[in-house]
């Protein structure tokens, strides 16, 4: 991964991602502290289709992607995201400290403020709504969630719902043993 984009294991890495369209309102948010980003963390930017910032190319530190097919999230020490419920479930499953920015009620049923909601409550993410994205609120729950990271993590790691397979063979076997 680290060939791949270009990055160093000397800083953190910060994983971004605004949905599989790309999000203008993350976008733009994260491109706008880019430079103070920068001065501790790297960025990886998945930022959608017809999303990349010509102008950011080759900007050390920072690479951008309409998408990746290659498993980057592996790299990310912290992750910046929607609330859909694949990423927040592939977020649980990897254990790593990220900050969810939900799709506003005005924008969607509300299943992301939902579920941003859900796991802020457990521990397991920061949340910022997306009304409330500026640059000072972004670059502090970015700063704040890494800092915390570790306090993240632990909440997730005791998570019930880890272990998929044991779960779904439970639930198989409750229904067998109801016959």
């Amino acid at each position: 991964g680290l060939q791949y984009t270009n990055l160093s294991a000397a800083k953190p890495i910060i994983l971004v991602i605004g949905g599989s369209l790309g999000s203008v309102k993350v976008n733009g948010a994260v491109r706008s502290i880019l430079p103070k980003l920068l001065e501790q963390f790297q960025v990886i930017h998945i930022c959608g289709k017809g999303n990349l910032d010509e102008s950011l190319i080759g900007t050390p530190g920072y690479v951008q992607y309409e998408y990746v097919d290659s498993p980057l999230k592996h790299l990310a020490d912290l992750i910046v995201s929607r609330a859909g419920a694949n990423s927040i479930c592939e977020i649980l499953a990897l254990r790593k400290p990220n900050v969810l920015i939900p799709l506003s009620a005005a924008a969607s049923r509300g299943d992301q403020i939902l579920n941003a909601n859900s796991f802020a409550k457990q521990g397991y993410s920061t949340v910022l709504e997306e009304e409330k994205v500026t640059d000072a609120t972004l670059f502090d729950a970015i700063h704040d969630t890494y800092e915390n990271r570790r306090t993240f993590i632990d909440s997730m790691e005791k998570s019930h719902l880890n272990n998929a397979i044991d779960t779904i063979m439970k639930l198989i076997n409750d229904c067998a043993d109801h016959k």
